[in-house]
């Protein structure tokens, strides 16, 4: 993931980190044996992905890429970037036409405009288009719609706040997405990163 960034010339890196934190971080250090910079922001409690994005506003820029840490998706930042700019609006999903077998249930649907029309993150639902992928551009305005000082999850309150007010676009990918949430996926992720990294 480290390479994939540095290689769009994505170098400054936030990891948000919780349990054994401290483990992750003797591992990569600062960044500098990948050639990047990397910052850490620790959550002493689990407080959700909202409340960790909260926990780190200190480290964000105005506008900034935020990726699962469980999810790998080969796609072009640059267009991502600008599609994000042209747009202007507080958040861009990056969405995949899920056409091929991911083991995740489609979770979103678009209106004409390109706007996020509906989404089901946990549940699914066969007529809905696309699936989100793990990585969205974000303005740093979208932490004042997050409250403090409690679990915040961004996925069942932000978003669909940030939906009501027209406020998430969609970027629609055909390239499909990895994640590690269990061992099945993992292991078509070992697969992948066997015949295309060496």
């Amino acid at each position: 993931q480290l390479q994939y960034l540095k290689s769009y010339n994505i170098t400054d890196i936030l990891l948000c980190v919780g349990y054994l934190g401290e483990n992750i971080q003797n591992y990569f250090g600062d960044g500098q044996s990948w050639d990047v910079r990397i910052k850490y922001s620790f959550e002493e409690t689990p407080i959700g992905t909202g409340g960790a994005l909260k926990n780190a506003k200190d480290h964000l820029e105005d506008r900034f890429f935020l990726i699962y840490g469980d999810s790998f998706l080969p796609i072009d930042y640059s267009s991502l970037e600008k599609h994000f700019l042209e747009i202007d609006k507080m958040a861009l999903m990056v969405l995949y036409d899920n056409r091929e077998d991911t083991s995740v249930p489609n979770n979103i649907s678009l209106d004409n405009r390109g706007l996020v029309r509906q989404y089901e993150k946990n549940t699914g639902n066969s007529i809905l288009q696309y699936v989100d992928a793990g990585v969205l551009a974000l303005k740093k305005d979208i932490l004042d719609i997050v409250p403090s000082e409690r679990t915040v999850s961004l996925e069942k309150e932000i978003f669909p706040d940030l939906i009501a007010r027209q406020e998430c676009a969609g970027f629609v990918t055909l390239q499909r997405f990895y994640d590690i949430g269990s061992p099945e996926r993992l292991k078509r992720f070992e697969t992948y990163i066997k015949q295309h990294c060496n």
